[in-house]
């Protein structure tokens, strides 16, 4: 080989390696679905994703470098999330995200070996999820959102704001094992109370409006709502109907109370999606979803809207709002 020759092809290896290098980037893509229940103009969606994005790209997950991230946006239809997991499930991901009950099923429902983080579901364990909290197995693990007996204190809570509440209406989802178990704390806690309850059935915005307006009728009322994957996405519904009717309401989060609620008691709905980013991390490093145990919130948070509660007549004890983490004026 002469030298013109060795240079030609110097150069030609030289030029490739560009070439060969973004190949080995794109083979080190990995891939993550998500699957939300919200709809994707919800801001509620953003702001619960963005801490996930952000604590991803702390442990070295770039989207669009080395990491894709592929979200679907149910929007609560029940036909959009099977469709939406079977549309995640074929590109082939190497880990997916399930916000709720609802979507998780969908997901689990179609395939049983790629690794799938739940995040704020109650009892898993109970709804067959996982194996054990300690030892998840299978192919899901990641984190609840709180125990069922949370339930009862949302009636000791709403008693405490609203002495003269003497019926309650328990607004929640009976599609979802949650919805059930939830419902069924209160009405065990109700008869310490001298509480008369009932259920309002979370489904179409016309049975709820149907529901509410019907139990308003009759004085003393108060609702509570239950925790459910359809609920955000009828929570400004549900707000206004309780203001409308003034009736007083205790509601599971935070954002539900900065948008108009009365109050509430419950876990951060955002941190969960830092921490599911951490269990990506590691899985996408080789470890099982078997192995790493399922988690529970540490922190409820009690958060109380003064200018609603002024609205209602109500005055808030001075010792309930010495315990808020959070009063709004």
């Amino acid at each position: 080989m002469n030298r013109r020759e060795c240079i030609m092809l110097l150069g030609g290896a030289v030029a490739a390696w560009p070439l060969a290098a973004r190949a080995q980037q794109r083979e080190r893509i990995r891939r993550i679905g998500v699957l939300m229940n919200l709809a994707a103009d919800d801001p509620q969606g953003q702001a619960r994703l963005a801490p996930m994005v952000q604590r991803l790209a702390e442990l070295g997950w770039s989207n669009g470098r080395n990491l894709q991230i592929d979200i679907r946006w149910a929007a609560d239809d029940a036909n959009h999330t099977r469709r939406f997991a079977a549309d995640l499930v074929a590109l082939s991901p190497d880990v997916m995200i399930a916000p709720t009950s609802t979507a998780f099923e969908a997901l689990q429902q179609t395939t049983r070996t790629v690794p799938i983080v739940f995040l704020n579901i109650v009892d898993p364990v109970g709804a067959g999820f996982v194996a054990s909290l300690a030892h998840p197995g299978g192919n899901a693990t990641g984190f609840t959102l709180f125990e069922y007996v949370l339930s009862a204190k949302w009636l000791e809570l709403l008693k405490q704001i609203a002495p003269d509440v003497t019926r309650v209406a328990v607004v929640r989802d009976p599609s979802v094992g949650s919805g059930i178990g939830q419902f069924a704390v209160v009405q065990a806690a109700a008869a310490s109370f001298g509480i008369e309850f009932q259920p309002i059935d979370v489904r179409k915005p016309a049975g709820i409006e149907h529901g509410i307006s019907d139990f308003a009728a009759t004085p003393n009322g108060g609702l509570i709502i239950a925790a459910a994957p359809s609920m955000p996405v009828h929570r400004d519904l549900i707000i206004a109907l309780a203001a409308r009717h003034r009736l007083p309401a205790i509601y599971p989060f935070r954002f539900l109370v900065q948008s108009g609620g009365l109050i509430s008691y419950g876990p951060d709905l955002i941190e969960p999606y830092r921490h599911a980013a951490s269990y990506v991390d590691r899985i996408l490093k080789g470890e099982k979803p078997a192995d790493l145990p399922v988690q529970a919130p540490t922190k409820y948070e009690l958060v109380i809207n003064l200018k609603t509660a002024k609205a209602l007549g109500l005055t808030v004890p001075d010792t309930l709002l010495a315990r808020a983490d959070e009063v709004i004026e």
